[in-house]
């Protein structure tokens, strides 16, 4: 049997934020049964954790692709090794070896947790017609892309609040890993945005750290603002503190444990 965990992240309550499921394991396995489990799990994202000679291995999952990058994921991951003895709070930050290169992960003094991503920087570029027309979004002010993604820039907090995007539709635009829709914020926050993803199996992610990575760069010189406080306008809702750094971007978050159980059926070890 095999723990697994599930925790809220991007959120200080439960039942909000991001949720993802943890699965540490004692080696790397056999990639059709992670894929399996992160199926079963029918959670945006399910990250699998083994240690290696540099901190751990760490990969992610959605219901029917393995991801390059997930931010929400990784912070449930360093919350659960920091919550189950596995990470010093007062030591060298947690490093994670990943398919986007090495992570790290340390938790600061008021407890949120903080992730150093690589920055992806938006290139602006017109999407396709039939992105816009199946995100509904009308008023648009500025379009990019952000390496798999496209970025969408709207007017105001309402007009990302108020999308119904039509997922059957946008599950068939080509070559698009999501759609980040964004405007500035409403005082509280800096900025909004929210995030869709049909194509990997997520209509609509609650809370996107991996965004923010991209959020970040795009924002922070139309604020001039090196840090920035952003409001993911999903419908469970999520906070996230973002810190541009050259070509690095510091995503902070805090996260909720919700569930602990057990897998009755194991993995089969690689060979």
């Amino acid at each position: 049997m095999l723990a697994v965990t599930q925790i809220d992240a991007f959120t200080a309550r439960p039942f909000a934020g991001n949720p993802a499921a943890v699965c540490v394991l004692d080696s790397l396995h056999d990639d059709a049964w992670m894929q399996a489990t992160a199926s079963e799990m029918a959670l945006s994202e399910t990250a699998f954790l083994a240690p290696g000679p540099d901190g751990w291995h760490l990969r992610w999952f959605t219901p029917t692709v393995e991801v390059d990058l997930c931010g929400h994921a990784t912070l449930a991951s360093a919350h659960h090794l920091y919550e189950a003895g596995l990470a010093d709070p007062g030591g060298a930050p947690i490093r994670f070896q990943t398919r986007s290169g090495i992570l790290t992960a340390e938790r600061d003094a008021d407890g949120w947790i903080s992730l150093d991503l690589p920055a992806t920087v938006p290139e602006p570029a017109t999407p396709p017609d039939a992105l816009l027309e199946a995100l509904g979004v009308e008023g648009v002010v500025a379009t990019a892309r952000a390496g798999r993604d496209w970025l969408i820039e709207l007017p105001c907090p309402e007009a990302v609040r108020d999308l119904t995007p039509d997922a059957t539709r946008l599950r068939q635009v080509p070559e698009v890993r999501g759609m980040i829709v964004t405007s500035v914020g409403d005082g509280l926050f800096d900025i909004v945005s929210r995030f869709f993803a049909p194509g990997s199996g997520i209509d609509e992610d609650p809370v996107t750290g991996s965004a923010h990575a991209a959020l970040g760069p795009w924002w922070s010189p139309r604020l001039d603002r090196a840090e920035l406080l952003a409001s993911q306008a999903s419908s469970r809702g999520g906070v996230v503190r973002v810190a541009v750094d050259g070509d690095r971007v510091r995503v902070a978050g805090q996260a909720v444990t919700t569930l602990r159980g057990q897998l009755l059926v194991g993995p089969a070890p690689v060979r």
